[in-house]
């Protein structure tokens, strides 16, 4: 049965330039012309794309001690972090409206003296539109990100017009950081609000990250997206923290990739992609959505209410 409800959806493997805030605006520019020419309407950039993840770094801190080297070390992360709004911003904006494509990208976000690791969604016409703060870094992210609240947990309601199509095509967006998409209770939150784009910005590039993926389709009965940086040694700055000091090459690799698209059933429709920097596109039917629930909607029919409830806290609680 054919449907008018398709839209086509990339994902980008990429990193970022070495710390370089303007170097990676070239990168991202480069990487959305290359989803817009495989025709895609929506993009997906990694996690902490702007602003950099910083594997392997320490940050000079053990237990009941910081290091002079390690504070310096954060004034390096700290300025090459965003805030919102700013020029970077804008630029990124400009890129969303020329290309005419929605953008999710994942930024590292400065807030004052404090970083989030954040995804900004940006839409070709309104702009900047919304941002997701992570509710809960994980392990040693915590010693340099701030926590999210649940004022940052939107699901983006957008339209996307195909060539040759009269009617546009409503949809719902959200984005799950990394191992954020282990916490049950958030997934949950982001069905019951109607996610139908389930974006997954991460830097886990582990074989077992395809299974999360696909078990969290299977669940929600959703398309998700997930990003993955690749990067390697050369990517980071020539003093960066990397496995093995005594075995600096450029080539080694930091991150492995593993981006993936997978449909409403479970099925990978493009990916895993690994050990190099590219695009996936696929077509994404979002009427196998519907399909889906037909035997399975964990919010809907296939929910016991009368057992369980979901409660949240979608307030502010910064200082």
């Amino acid at each position: 049965m054919s449907s008018n409800r398709v839209i086509r959806a990339a994902v980008v493997q990429a990193c970022t330039a070495a710390y370089s805030l303007p170097e990676t605006l070239i990168k991202l520019e480069y990487y959305a012309k290359d989803a817009k020419a495989k025709g895609a309407q929506l993009a997906v950039f990694p996690e902490a794309f702007i602003g950099g993840y910083p594997k392997m770094s320490t940050f000079g801190t053990v237990v009941g001690q910081r290091s002079a080297e390690g504070r310096d070390e954060f004034v390096r992360y700290h300025s090459a972090a965003i805030e919102i709004p700013s020029p970077a911003i804008t630029a990124i904006e400009s890129v969303s409206k020329e290309l005419g494509i929605f953008l999710v990208i994942g930024i590292i976000e400065k807030d004052g003296g404090t970083l989030y690791c954040t995804v900004i969604f940006v839409d070709p016409v309104e702009g900047y539109v919304s941002k997701h703060r992570k509710l809960m870094p994980t392990a040693m992210e915590r010693i340099i990100w701030g926590l999210g609240d649940g004022s940052t947990l939107p699901v983006v309601e957008t339209s996307f017009k195909p060539e040759m199509q009269v009617d546009e095509i409503k949809t719902r967006i959200s984005a799950t950081i990394c191992w954020e998409n282990y916490m049950p209770l958030l997934r949950t939150f982001y069905y019951s609000k109607g996610t139908e784009i389930y974006c997954a910005p991460t830097v886990d590039a582990r074989p077992v990250w395809q299974h999360t993926m696909r078990h969290i389709a299977l669940e929600g009965r959703c398309f998700v997206l997930s990003a993955c940086q690749f990067s390697k040694e050369k990517d980071y700055p020539s003093d960066h923290s990397v496995a093995d000091t005594n075995n600096r090459n450029p080539e080694n690799v930091m991150i492995a990739g593993g981006s993936v698209i997978v449909n409403p059933l479970g099925e990978i429709l493009a990916g895993p992609l690994l050990d190099q920097e590219g695009v996936l596109t696929a077509d994404l039917d979002l009427d196998d959505i519907v399909r889906g629930k037909f035997d399975l909607d964990v919010v809907g029919h296939y929910a016991r209410p009368d057992v369980f409830q979901l409660q949240s806290n979608v307030h502010s609680t910064s200082a």
